[in-house]
């Protein structure tokens, strides 16, 4: 899983409470399209989720994760694939934040593999909507 594709946006907000609306897994839901449930299965010391079942329904697939987190402070989040779904077979992705005068770069990375046999470019369009969305998702609900 070598291949990661990325991006980024600007939001008008600091780096924590930016964070804070991406540690809230249960809400995303409410902004992040494609995400039907989020459940919280283990929590780290701090309270954050260090485990969770992700469902999505993603145009023609639909399939529930498990992910395993690692957080970094304010600065960045990653997740991985502990639990393949029946089609999702590799997930990694991160959030990292860079806060610049009151405001916070957002910088979304992902890759992701499917036992569908997918064409690079294919895979890496999927994976630039799916970021994109969460990205203008996020700057909406911590701007609203």
């Amino acid at each position: 899983m070598a291949d990661r594709t990325s991006s980024a946006i600007t939001i008008d907000a600091g780096k924590s409470e930016v964070m804070a609306v991406i540690a809230d897994l249960e809400a995303y839901p409410e902004w992040a399209s494609g995400i039907r449930e989020i459940t919280v299965r283990e929590r780290a010391e701090d309270g954050r989720a260090a485990r969770a079942a992700l469902t999505f329904d993603g145009g023609p697939f639909s399939d529930t994760v498990g992910l395993a987190y690692t957080w970094e402070d304010d600065d960045r989040v990653t997740w991985e694939l502990v639990e393949a779904g029946s089609v999702v077979t590799g997930l990694h992705g991160s959030y990292g934040l860079d806060e610049r005068d009151g405001t916070t770069e957002v910088t979304y990375e992902l890759a992701v593999d499917v036992r569908v046999p997918l064409i690079g470019m294919v895979k890496r369009k999927a994976e630039k909507r799916i970021i994109d969305s969460a990205l203008k998702g996020l700057k909406r609900r911590v701007e609203s």
